[in-house]
């Protein structure tokens, strides 16, 4: 183990006492700080303190000398917020029985609240021997001091000033998710100032918060907020569970990060706006047995990962990055509980997003509904109160529709059937109908249409305009040949690759964002836009902007009018489903309340819907059958709504259904031709045919 260097602050001039074991972390109480480090199969433990004005400079080494319950604590009462500090744990370092000690590498706190600069990788920080060249060299020490370049762990004060912050808590069959980029979204905004553009602040400002309003959306989904290793845009290969990103903050990394961050959920649940975080505690930046030693595989590689049996030395890989989280393991469970709760009752956010979501209910051998994570999640008083969406897969399980009934779910097969639909595909008829439902028959075992997350779009994908316009990735910027992203041919590009100067191309794509806008948001479930859909934002073809810090991924603030106009009927959309509780029930509509009709105005058979060519489609819902209150207690409304889909290329004709007086006639509300909203044509009449246009959608409503 290297020395420490030597400094005027001594380990006598401190005060110290034993501390505590719980709270984990290191807890600033106002005279001092409790540090406290789980770690079961240490033989020794070190806090290691370093100077702010140098963080390269470790003023001293503290033996911890206590443990109570497998952690390893200690109080000092003489520091303050602001102190810099990292840890180093001794053991055996024997990569064939799945230990990985190494105290010549200085480790973050897995509680941090804050971390004081960006993680950039440096060699030193590999617990093992890279100058070997063999490919067992991961079972050679590391003896290089990893403590001057490895980022250290914060103090941080949690003192804040809330003021009235009340958590807007709104329904979630009510709500309209936006997933969007911190850094990405205010970026390149001509009108906040430079100094804030891409961070928490830059999301606060009156021009974000007023755009998100103007949009109708009530909740943001945010990429990745816990710290994360720089190698990635997106964020997904977190260190920190309880840090906020460092490089997300204008004010400073020295703990301000945390400041700045709550005075951004302040200022969006002022305006009503939720906060949703995608958080990623399925596996660690830590990746496989070559990674960096940078925490976790230090501290307790064996009670931090899931290993592979008969090679500890080697990790399941259940998530693509080389590594898996054990939550089967209590005190891993326990930090990740932690985290949850911090971020929830600290910072006041609103809602989680699982990424791979079945890594986390994985034993060592499956994954199931009963697992110690969704267990414990289940009766957690303070999750209770906040939104659970799950990714319910990961690389080796797809599991849509396998989560408790508390936990809603990203719907690919959502995505899937609506992409086939509108894209052409034969044999959709039958799934649309369960999709444009909420899926009934994933989703009805005690659950709502609010479990179903609708998205025909996420980050890992194309964008919305990319969706109809490409064809094939075009991924050459990401430095791997083109070797990387999904090639899964739901993409359909309208008679072009790319951009193009034809005009009936460019007319079609236009009609299909706004058909698969339109569609996402009437369908019962709850709807999720990706940052720049609503504008027809392109990454040019690249679909896996994972490593694309740059305009490829950045949110393009310079507009021409089919942006806007995109923009504009979007905004009319989520305001139309807002002013029609029919669109977003709390159930799902029973047989009497809803129908399916063919063109000539009749009921859909079995032999209908599962007929390959079927690609038109009518939704008749009768809200005079819906008896059911609002959430203020206001009856839903006794809406009459027909609900066309033409998918086949040509126009057809649609007999308009006849109901009530023989006046009665329908009012055309949604055009996706036009792209206009109550554009204020002639009603139609019942018994009347109306001709909906190829690659169409409309919505009526009986007067």
């Amino acid at each position: 183990m290297s020395k420490a260097k030597k400094t005027a602050l001594t380990l006598e001039q401190l005060q110290t006492k034993p501390g505590k074991p719980y709270p984990l972390g290191a807890t600033y109480d106002g005279d001092g700080v409790n540090f406290a480090l789980f770690s079961e199969h240490a033989t020794a433990v070190y806090l290691c303190l370093y100077d702010a004005t140098d963080p390269s400079v470790e003023t001293v080494r503290i033996p911890l000398v206590e443990q109570t319950d497998l952690v390893w604590h200690i109080q000092i009462d003489n520091l303050h917020p602001g102190q810099l500090y990292g840890y180093r744990v001794d053991g055996p370092y024997d990569p064939k029985s799945g230990s990985f000690f190494n105290a010549n590498k200085l480790l973050l706190d897995p509680y941090a609240r804050a971390i004081n600069a960006p993680i950039n990788h440096n060699d030193s920080w590999l617990g093992y021997d890279y100058t070997n060249t063999s490919d067992e060299r991961y079972l050679i020490k590391s003896e290089e001091d990893s403590g001057p370049s490895m980022p250290k762990s914060v103090v941080v004060d949690p003192n804040f000033d809330w003021e009235d912050d009340t958590a807007p808590a709104i329904p979630m069959h009510r709500s309209v998710i936006y997933e969007m980029h911190v850094k990405g979204f205010t970026y390149l905004h001509p009108t906040i100032d430079k100094s804030v553009r891409g961070t928490y602040a830059g999301l606060a400002t009156t021009e974000s918060i007023d755009y998100l309003k103007r949009l109708g959306i009530t909740a943001v989904e945010l990429l990745p907020v816990h710290q994360f290793t720089d190698e990635s845009y997106w964020g997904y290969n977190s260190i920190g569970f309880f840090a906020p990103q460092n490089t997300y903050s204008s004010s400073g990394m020295d703990g301000q990060q945390v400041t700045e961050f709550k005075e951004m959920v302040k200022s969006l649940h002022k305006a009503g706006i939720e906060v949703i975080l995608d958080v990623v505690y399925n596996h660690t930046a830590e990746g496989n047995h070559f990674g960096p030693m940078l925490s976790f595989q230090g501290i307790d590689n064996r009670a931090y990962y899931h290993q592979v049996g008969d090679s500890p030395e080697h990790y399941m890989d259940y998530t693509g990055t080389g590594n898996t989280f054990n939550l089967s393991h209590p005190r891993a469970l326990q930090l990740v509980m932690d985290s949850l709760r911090y971020w929830v009752t600290d910072m006041h956010v609103d809602g989680f997003r699982f990424d791979l979501a079945s890594a986390l209910a994985r034993t060592d051998e499956e994954v199931g509904r009963v697992s110690s994570f969704l267990d414990t999640v289940a009766q957690d008083p303070i999750l209770a109160q906040v939104k659970l969406i799950a990714e319910p897969w990961d690389i080796q399980s797809y599991q849509v529709g396998g989560f408790p009934v508390r936990w809603s779910e990203w719907n690919g097969k959502y995505r899937d059937t609506l992409r086939g639909f509108w894209k052409g595909d034969e044999g959709k008829a039958n799934e649309t109908t369960l999709r444009l439902l909420g899926s009934p028959d994933l989703y009805s075992d005690g659950r709502s249409p609010a479990n179903s997350v609708n998205l025909i779009t996420a980050h890992d994908g194309f964008t919305l305009n990319d969706l109809v316009s490409y064809n094939d990735k075009h991924n050459e910027a990401n430095g791997e040949d083109n070797r990387d992203g999904s090639n899964d041919n739901m993409s359909w590009n309208c008679g072009a690759e790319g951009p193009t100067d034809d005009p009936e191309i460019n007319s079609l794509r236009e009609r299909q964002k706004r058909n698969f806008l339109a569609t996402m948001l009437l369908s019962q479930g709850t709807p999720m836009l990706v940052m720049g859909d609503e504008c027809g934002r392109t990454q040019h073809g690249n679909n896996n902007g994972y490593n694309q810090d740059s305009e490829i991924s950045w949110m393009n603030w310079d507009w021409d009018e089919k942006q806007q106009a995109l923009f504009d009927f979007t905004s009319q959309l989520t305001a139309l489903r807002r002013d029609i509780p029919l669109l977003s029930r709390r159930k799902f509509f029973g047989s009497e309340q809803v129908a399916f009709l063919r063109p000539d105005g009749q009921e859909m058979t079995s032999e209908d819907l599962n007929n390959p060519h079927t690609q038109c489609l009518a939704l008749f819902i009768d809200g005079l059958r819906v008896e059911e209150q609002t959430e203020d207690g206001q009856d839903i409304g006794d809406e009459q709504l027909l609900w066309i889909l033409n998918a086949y290329w040509g126009d057809i004709s649609f007999m308009l259904p006849k109901i009530g007086r023989k006046t009665s006639s329908w009012e055309v509300v949604v055009d996706t031709n036009t792209g206009l909203l109550t554009p204020g044509w002639k009603d139609v009449k019942g018994g009347h045919e109306y001709v909906i246009l190829g690659r169409t959608s409309a919505l009526l409503r009986l007067r």
